[in-house]
């Protein structure tokens, strides 16, 4: 895990300021401790006032997202159309974005009375029935805890973060091609992106995590931090597993029992209703299925890759301790908000609208982060941290100019890095000595 990597002792430097480029010089004068504790103290007071009212919070998204697979899974038969492609699609996203995305980060199992369910130890993981009941979609459960809960939070835009977007589509951005192939790419993964790059990918951060715990070494050559897809898979590229394990395991469960099994109703239904039948209402189903699958990759990939990529976002050279000073500053300056503040509109953006607050404490609700929002960003203001709140579709744009290579991350100056690192270790030294 990243957690070991970020204990090794920092290089010994002093912060230079005339390394620092346009944009920088807030570091020039920026507190660094007491902006971490100002952070520190906030998490912990949010989480003391966890209870009830994020149950039922929970409870209400629950049934906002239920009501669409309710209205969508009830009228995909009678015709292809785009209120019932949209429910669909709107109940696949948020069942990741906010149901799984939350309870699999610990966030209700403190406050929820249903332990043996809304807990990251039990959601959606252990059996095929979890998988089916909890979270059903094309990543595993567990490989998805693994890729993103461990290694994408806690290595958040270091060479190891595996939804680094510019180290991902560095084979895009290099390629020597009109641009416009380049765009035309990017639409692909759009549509597609779950299946085959997401699900593929985090399958192989199961299997690393698999190799650490039992000792083992990476295969020699193998290059961990490189994306796993369909495609790579198929290619007999992925020294991780089989494409045929990648088929059977990960894929084709949800393939087959989400668009061809789940219509299987309307065959029956088709006979009993004047001017219908069971064929036409299977088939007309499963168009809307697989409409609402183009539509529910092309809405997650708005709200989830573009996060964490754009000229405005910063990369690190070396890992930090979780939860430190450099955790803090990182999760602000490598995240990005959108608008936010009420249900609907955070609904819509399966509460990925709070990407700051949530890389800060990952095992808060929903509503903690929606309380939460107002206060980081006084705090941001308060020691001139950027915080970045932009509406989405323009982050979309930012995103899509890294992976096509019309713009690059910004590199955070390296002094600051290494002079960060060493206040860390040196602040967790001294909490060790009061403590003993």
């Amino acid at each position: 895990m990243c957690r070991a990597e970020a204990t090794r002792e920092p290089k010994k430097a002093a912060a230079d300021p005339a390394e620092l480029k346009k944009g920088d010089e807030w570091l020039k004068d920026f507190d660094f401790e007491g902006f971490a504790n100002e952070i520190k103290e906030l998490g912990k007071k949010l989480d003391a006032e966890q209870g009830e009212a994020d149950v039922a919070h929970l409870n209400k998204m629950i049934m906002w997202s239920n009501c669409c697979a309710a209205i969508g899974l009830l009228s995909m038969g009678f015709a292809v159309n785009p209120i019932t492609i949209l429910c669909l699609s709107l109940y696949t996203c948020t069942r990741w974005t906010m149901i799984a995305h939350h309870t699999c980060h610990g966030g209700y199992e403190k406050v929820h009375p249903n332990k043996g369910r809304w807990s990251r130890f039990k959601f959606g993981i252990g059996t095929f029935w979890r998988r089916f009941n909890d979270w059903f979609d094309w990543m595993m459960p567990e490989a998805w805890n693994v890729e993103h809960n461990n290694r994408h939070h806690y290595n958040l835009s270091e060479i190891h973060d595996p939804d680094l977007v510019e180290q991902n589509l560095e084979e895009v951005r290099d390629m020597n091609c009109p641009v416009i192939f380049k765009y035309m790419m990017v639409g692909f993964t759009m549509l597609t992106w779950k299946w085959y790059y997401y699900a593929p990918n985090t399958y192989k951060e199961l299997k690393l995590a698999r190799l650490r715990r039992q000792g083992k070494a990476i295969p020699e050559g193998v290059q961990p931090e490189l994306a796993v897809t369909v495609k790579s898979a198929m290619m007999g590229q992925s020294h991780f597993y089989s494409f045929a394990e990648l088929m059977t395991v990960v894929l084709l469960p949800y393939f087959i029992l989400h668009f061809f099994v789940a219509p299987l109703p309307y065959l029956l239904l088709g006979e009993h209703l004047e001017g219908y039948t069971g064929q036409d209402m299977y088939w007309t189903a499963i168009k809307n299925l697989f409409l609402a699958e183009l539509l529910t990759n092309c809405h997650s990939f708005i709200i989830v890759v573009t996060n964490h990529a754009g000229d405005d976002m910063y990369r690190f050279r070396e890992p930090c301790r979780p939860f430190s000073g450099s955790f803090y500053l990182r999760q602000v300056l490598a995240s990005v908000d959108f608008s936010m503040g009420s249900d609907p509109v955070d609904f819509w953006h399966g509460w990925l609208n709070y990407q700051i607050e949530h890389h800060m404490w990952p095992n808060l609700s929903m509503l903690s982060y929606q309380k939460s929002a107002p206060q980081v960003r006084a705090i941001c203001a308060k020691y001139g941290v950027p915080y970045v709140k932009q509406n989405v579709f323009w982050r979309l744009k930012k995103t899509v100019d890294i992976m096509v290579g019309n713009a690059s991350m910004k590199w955070f100056p390296e002094s600051y890095e290494q002079e960060y690192l060493q206040q860390d270790s040196k602040i967790e030294a001294a909490n060790y000595k009061k403590s003993q």
